[in-house]
């Protein structure tokens, strides 16, 4: 993925946003400082439905019993 100066994006926004839809995203750089992305509508889309691990964690079509018992004992000792 390239950087590109904010000044530069400005003046050759059009460009940018071809080679984006292209599938070759840019960064926006402002003094130096990465600030912001340029990338294609469908690649926000695909990225925006990416589910948390919560998400995950919470569509687990599993019941209570379908995931063991957490072993209890006694953590052992590691020289270091």
């Amino acid at each position: 993925m390239r950087e590109i100066q904010l000044k530069d994006a400005k003046a050759t926004l059009s460009a940018v946003v071809d080679e984006a839809v292209a599938g070759e995203p840019a960064i926006i750089t402002r003094h130096g400082r990465k600030q912001a992305v340029i990338l294609s509508f469908k690649e926000y889309e695909r990225l925006s439905r990416v589910p948390s691990f919560g998400r995950l964690l919470a569509a687990f079509p599993g019941g209570e019993g379908d995931i063991a018992p957490r072993i209890r004992k006694p953590v052992r000792k590691v020289d270091l």
